[in-house]
């Protein structure tokens, strides 16, 4: 399959991936007929989805199945007035009707909006009107469904409603009773061009209201590198991406590199995440991959991980955030296995990563993915030496835009103005890269902390927090002080045999330990016990919300 869209398929180094990695593009690319349906061509009987819940009941789909209930879901959204463009909401959390609604509307064209189930009708009207969404499909829950029925009133393009099940009110089309009375499935003569526009998410960001970062249909082709080479994934893989299908690293590790290289993606539908339960189905259907932020691996390693079979697993993966080098050695330890760090936003794929070809370095995002042309910039925009810490740009223009790359934000041309212009692209993230090329994650450009002239990125003083054996998470932010503008706040998260012994002798003890893991001035001269961190729907620590509820506090030194 890759080789359909790759010139060059396997990779030596890191310079024979970044000169010879060349995208084969089609014209009017759509990953459900061009991928999927490829694979349900050639090998109909290959495990595509493996499907698990909390209760114990399994799903198990070829692509030859895919194929065939895509095509019926794409009739089924026809016969209920779903058409080419319209926006279609989806708030699936982990049920396999999310990878069938995904194809569905691909199929048609129809523009997809993953979110969150976690959503209040506020939120969903937001949505509604922002984007002119005209049909919601959603989990048959009672939070759900109260909360998407009551947006409607509000949501003047809203027209269609449709629940999943179990539960099926007034109002809403009962997809799995429908759906089997709907025709046949015929395609249509000309359902996109590779500039329409795929799918949009509403990004979780840190701060303010969420942006629409539109994406057009190429974006499933630039998650390639993420599955085939990032995932270092094969035909004989069973992927496990830990994410909830609400936000963009659902796509990332659910969906489309996972099926370009032809591996099943494996899917957990809980209610709750539980490190020992994780643990045991990892265990239980033999995982040979495995992908989830810094936060799921923090609370792995203090499982007693020789209780669980874990021969199958081959490679280990993390983004979402940096991951603190500690985590890193200590899985490593437990397991064997390295995780190789990847980085990139709702707005790209991947854009730095550690590959199977390279020696990943602790805490390092590791170099930039070959697609793009990545650079680190000053504040007057020119290039950053080695050890040096800029933001994170890609270079890009409308006219000749990386493989990947978002659109811009939808119906926001300032918003997409303020962050893409004069050819380049800014994430707003800090980094800075070593001699070897490597990439090292510093924070927000508004999360970088300003005191006593110097300036702290949050990530070293965490890393250096997160190798004390009592913390299971932390977040760094700065507070007024009367005196050198800012100082060092840390707000911890306890392991819990900890927390009993949460007092200043414990405060004092991890600021010592922070001056000796670092340079001294970077210790935390604040710290705050609290029992979990506030973080947005992607898993990300809203460094944000804690900086506000500290806004009218002033310390004195």
């Amino acid at each position: 399959m890759v080789e359909r869209f790759l010139r060059q398929t396997h990779f030596s180094s890191v310079d024979d991936y970044n000169r010879n990695l060349e995208f084969i593009i089609p014209e009017n690319f759509n990953f459900a007929y061009d991928v999927l349906d490829a694979w349900a061509e050639e090998e109909p009987d290959k495990l595509a989805l493996l499907w698990t819940n909390d209760q114990g009941v399994e799903r198990r789909f070829t692509f030859g199945e895919m194929k065939e209930l895509s095509d019926k879901a794409a009739a089924y959204f026809q016969s209920i007035g779903i058409q080419k463009g319209d926006m279609v909401m989806i708030i699936l959390k982990r049920h396999y009707e999310f990878w069938l609604t995904m194809m569905g509307l691909s199929k048609i064209g129809a523009v997809a909006i993953p979110a969150t189930h976690m959503l209040t009708t506020h939120d969903i009207v937001y949505r509604n009107n922002r984007a002119g969404v005209k049909a919601i499909i959603c989990v048959g829950e009672a939070y759900v469904l109260h909360q998407v029925a009551e947006s409607k009133k509000d949501s003047p393009t809203l027209q269609t409603l449709v629940s999943v099940g179990p539960i099926v009110p007034n109002g809403f089309h009962d997809w799995h009773k429908e759906w089997n009375q709907v025709p046949a499935f015929q395609r249509p003569e000309h359902v996109n061009t590779n500039d329409d526009i795929l799918l949009i998410y509403f990004s979780s960001g840190t701060s303010g209201e969420p942006k629409m970062a539109a994406h057009d249909h190429l974006y499933a082709l630039g998650h390639l590198s993420t599955g085939v080479f990032w995932h270092n994934l094969s035909e004989d893989s069973l992927h496990l991406t830990v994410a909830d299908t609400g936000w963009g690293k659902a796509v990332w590790g659910k969906l489309y590199g996972q099926w370009f290289a032809g591996a099943a993606v494996f899917v957990f539908d809980h209610e709750k995440f539980s490190a020992d339960t994780m643990l045991q189905q990892m265990a239980k259907y033999h995982v040979t991959s495995f992908c989830a932020p810094p936060t799921i691996y923090r609370f792995m390693i203090r499982e007693d991980l020789s209780k669980y079979d874990l021969s199958a697993l081959r490679y280990c993966c993390t983004a979402g955030e940096a991951l603190n080098p500690a985590v890193f050695d200590h899985f490593k330890e437990l397991t064997g296995i390295t995780i190789y760090e990847g980085f990139g936003q709702t707005e790209t794929t991947m854009t730095l990563g550690t590959m199977p070809w390279m020696q990943p370095k602790p805490g390092s995002m590791g170099m930039p993915n070959g697609q793009y042309d990545i650079d680190l910039l000053r504040a007057d925009g020119t290039s950053c030496e080695d050890g040096e810490k800029g933001e994170i740009v890609v270079r890009a223009t409308p006219d000749r835009k990386p493989v990947g790359l978002f659109k811009g934000y939808y119906r926001d041309e300032e918003k997409t103005q303020s962050v893409w212009h004069d050819g380049v692209y800014h994430t707003g993230d800090m980094a800075w890269r070593d001699e070897d090329g490597y990439y090292w994650f510093e924070g927000r450009i508004d999360d970088v902390i300003k005191s006593s002239g110097y300036r702290i990125g949050p990530f070293e003083v965490e890393s250096a927090l997160m190798t004390h054996p009592a913390v299971v998470e932390c977040a760094i932010t700065g507070v007024p002080d009367d005196i050198r503008g800012m100082v060092v706040k840390a707000t911890v998260v306890l392991g819990k045999e900890w927390k009993d012994k949460a007092d200043d002798n414990l405060k004092k003890d991890l600021q010592n330990h922070v001056k000796r893991e670092t340079a001294p001035y970077k210790y935390p001269r604040i710290i705050e016990f609290v029992d979990e961190l506030p973080k947005t729907i992607s898993g990300k620590i809203r460094r944000v919300e804690i900086r506000n509820k500290d806004k009218g506090t002033v310390h004195s030194s």
